[in-house]
């Protein structure tokens, strides 16, 4: 899932970035779209980071007992 929304994410921000004359809508749908994807992603990272720093208190915390 996580790959496959980066993978929408680049090709928005592709679109976007690309030369070519977009009517004003299309263009602002695209907007909106790469926003709620660059939303979607934040909030799947955030999930994630804290079981990483959950792993790294219980490391700094069995080094400290040694």
């Amino acid at each position: 899932m996580k790959k496959i929304i980066n993978k929408i994410g680049r090709v928005l921000q592709v679109i976007l970035l690309a030369p070519v004359k977009l009517p004003g809508k299309a263009l602002d749908i695209l907007k909106y779209l790469s926003i709620g994807v660059g939303i979607i992603e934040s909030v799947i990272d955030e999930k994630k980071e804290p079981e990483k720093e959950e792993t790294d208190k219980e490391g700094e915390g069995k080094d400290e007992n040694q």
